[in-house]
């Protein structure tokens, strides 16, 4: 019986792992979607603004302002209504994470 409750304890944690390691793929993707303006993974271009290593508060905040029309752009209040808030969220802290 102890053996396998910590065969299905093993079990739940390589679920766990692999449903975290999609989560950081799907963000990936979302953040891909930046690339052609703000550069991989934020790096941007000389002319564009780098999100790479950016507070994350910041960016959040910039995405709503661009989502609730508070802040004019010419493509940023289209793309930003794609997301929900909490993918806002999930997309802001990867770029947070990533080295400047």
């Amino acid at each position: 019986m102890v053996k396998s409750i910590k065969w299905l304890a093993a079990g739940a944690l390589c679920l766990a792992a692999v449903g975290a390691q999609a989560q950081v793929n799907q963000v990936r993707v979302w953040a891909a979607a930046c690339a052609n303006c703000h550069g991989t993974d934020g790096r941007a271009l000389q002319g564009n603004e780098a999100l790479a290593g950016k507070d994350k508060d910041e960016l959040i905040q910039k995405m709503m302002d661009f989502k609730t029309g508070r802040k004019p752009a010419t493509i940023m209040h289209q793309i930003s209504k794609g997301y929900s808030d909490e993918q806002i969220q999930q997309i802001a802290a990867y770029f947070a994470a990533q080295k400047k």
